[in-house]
């Protein structure tokens, strides 16, 4: 589903649901892929030589790198959640299910670079779904050309 929530039960259908996206919006993508509990970030614990969970199953973890403006990266990690990075600001902890909302926000301009007088700051906002936003801190030196052009 394009148009609203989806549930995305695994990092396979979460980057099936991002090459819909890019395709809607005009945009490469790169995927790499992470499989097993050896190569995934999280599972550093895992010890040598052990590729699976103790629930047997393969841990998979996958890069998105989308072409265009905003620079956008997305890291989806085994553990149903995201870490997604737009224009050097990184978005911990997106559910994985939020994710195409997100990038849809970014996408179709929805996004914006809220500004504080005092004291002073900036915040990415991004819209979701159901009336909700997620807002993140981000430096005045972090500000690229894109993030300065969607300050309000």
């Amino acid at each position: 589903m394009i148009g609203g929530m989806e549930h995305l039960p695994s990092t396979e259908a979460a980057v099936t649901a991002l090459r819909a996206l890019a395709d809607v919006h005009e945009r490469e993508m790169e995927v790499t892929h992470d499989i097993g509990a050896d190569r995934t970030s999280r599972r550093t614990a895992a010890g040598v030589g052990v590729t699976v969970d103790p629930d047997g199953s393969l841990p998979h973890e996958a890069h998105v790198e989308f072409g265009g403006l905003p620079r956008v990266r997305v890291r989806l990690y085994p553990d149903d959640d995201a870490l997604i990075d737009v224009e050097g600001v990184e978005c911990h902890d997106i559910p994985r299910d939020e994710v195409p909302g997100f990038l849809r926000s970014v996408f179709g301009g929805l996004a914006y670079v809220r500004a504080r007088r005092f004291p002073p700051g900036y915040f990415l906002i991004v819209p979701l779904p159901g009336d909700r936003a997620h807002k993140e801190f981000l430096p005045l030196i972090a500000l690229t050309p894109w993030l300065s052009a969607h300050v309000r």
